[in-house]
């Protein structure tokens, strides 16, 4: 009775285009869903483990001309700087030249840093006894330069080693900024400041004498 009066709701009417293009909706969902995951998949698997166990950082007064240089040594003799930056487990980030490079180029203009500063990283654990030695190349004057050495262990969890101010005053000067001992698995078992130079252990007396 009530169907003849058209009072009852009716379906709408079947539409074949619309349901062929919600399947098709669908579809490239779902395979944007999987290339999508595969991607991650790939970005994980090219993913290079960087991770450093020891930072060493060396800085001095923002804009100052002069040029310092850190030098670390390992258990085994390796030394990285400036003309050895990447040796062993150790690496220099940057040779911190004072205003001889304080800038970079970028879109054939330059671009000054104020900031002084170089790093190493030390990214594997050799037992034994590491040496960071600050030595003073140039000096534009004889006034003292505070400089400051900074050792931090990284892992499990940030922990400082050492934080040591130098007043380095005149060019050629070598001093020792920390010495820290390692056990086999990495933990810092000893440190000392007591002086002792990298330079002279395997380079000859005239080797600052030539050009950088």
């Amino acid at each position: 009775m009530i169907d003849e009066y058209g009072l009852h709701p009716g379906e709408p009417p079947f539409d074949p285009l619309s349901v062929v293009l919600f399947k098709a909706l669908q579809v490239v969902s779902f395979l944007f869903f999987i290339a999508f995951l595969a991607i991650a998949q790939q970005k994980q698997d090219a993913k290079v483990d960087s991770k450093a166990e020891f930072f060493i950082s060396m800085t001095w007064p923002d804009d100052h001309p002069d040029d310092f240089d850190l030098f670390v040594q390992d258990p085994v003799g390796n030394v990285v700087w400036y003309r050895r930056r990447d040796i062993g487990f150790m690496s220099l980030e940057r040779d911190n030249r004072g205003s001889a490079n304080d800038y970079m180029l970028v879109g054939g203009e330059k671009v000054r840093s104020s900031a002084r500063q170089e790093l190493v990283s030390i990214r594997g654990i050799v037992a034994g006894e590491y040496t960071v030695n600050v030595y003073h190349f140039t000096a534009q004057s004889n006034l003292p330069v505070p400089v400051t050495v900074t050792i931090d262990k990284l892992n499990p969890r940030v922990t400082a080693v050492s934080r040591r101010t130098l007043d380095m005053a005149g060019a050629r000067v070598e001093k020792t900024a920390a010495r820290f001992t390692l056990d086999a698995k990495g933990d810092v078992v000893a440190t000392s400041a007591i002086d002792r130079s990298i330079l002279e252990s395997f380079f000859d007396r005239g080797w600052n004498k030539g050009p950088r």
